[in-house]
């Protein structure tokens, strides 16, 4: 599971049942097995299942009954390290992780949109991966602004994480529009397609806390492995 994740074991736990939970795989009212089966089918130790499950309960995804067991609490809007992560295995959830390519700071291209206040940007280059499946291919603009410098190692994870404890700067929503797009001639070949290739194509706008534009990014998506899915209820 932890592949190319920097998150703790127990977080990543935590987080890969959330997207289970939202994905339908995991339903309200649910028990989940006995934790030490639980921990066994997980690989993991009983100690960082509990955890994980102290995560889950503490954000009401959880009910944990004493003498019962641990029942799933579905919730219409569970927020997480990936709240905005709308990409899905096909099968539905899987946990993110991610690889950076390369980061560079650089005066913003005439064909982005407008947004930050600044003339230059961090370009940030990611693939990303469900369940160790590469699926997504990442170009993320964050107006340099907010920061001046950036370091390569503390971009292998949630962004929108690393935004809030280290820039203060707090993604409130997004704007999404969802198309197709052929792949960038800088795609690696661990992503399994060819320069050129159509695949599914999300351009993101990510407003601050301010409500001002703070990013934005193209993310191509393998179709063959996953989709975009936005829940409404």
């Amino acid at each position: 599971m932890d592949k190319h994740s920097a998150l703790p074991r127990y977080l990543q736990l935590s987080e890969m049942l959330a997207r289970d939970i939202a994905a339908g795989h995991l339903l309200d009212g649910e028990r989940l097995p006995p934790e030490r089966v639980l921990a066994a089918r997980l690989k993991t130790s009983v100690g960082t299942l509990r955890k994980a499950l102290a995560e889950l309960t503490q954000r009401g995804l959880l009910e944990r009954r004493q003498g019962s067991g641990n029942y799933i609490r579905a919730v219409a809007d569970p927020q997480g390290v990936y709240a905005f992560f709308r990409i899905e295995l096909l099968s539905g959830g899987g946990l993110p992780t991610a690889r950076l390519l390369s980061l560079d700071l650089m005066r913003k291209p005439a064909d982005l949109p407008d947004f930050g206040r600044s003339d230059h940007a961090h370009r940030i280059r990611r693939l990303r991966f469900l369940n160790d499946l590469p699926c997504v291919l990442e170009e993320i603009w964050l107006d340099a602004g907010y920061a001046p410098r950036l370091a390569a190692k503390d971009l292998s994870e949630s962004l929108y994480l690393f935004y809030r404890r280290r820039l203060d700067l707090w993604i409130s929503h997004v704007e999404d529009r969802v198309s197709t797009g052929a792949l960038p001639g800088w795609v690696p070949p661990a992503f399994g397609l060819s320069p050129g290739s159509v695949t599914g194509l999300v351009q993101r706008v990510g407003f601050d806390q301010q409500n001002c534009r703070a990013e934005f990014s193209r993310n191509w998506f393998n179709p063959q492995h996953c989709h975009y899915v936005s829940r409404i209820r």
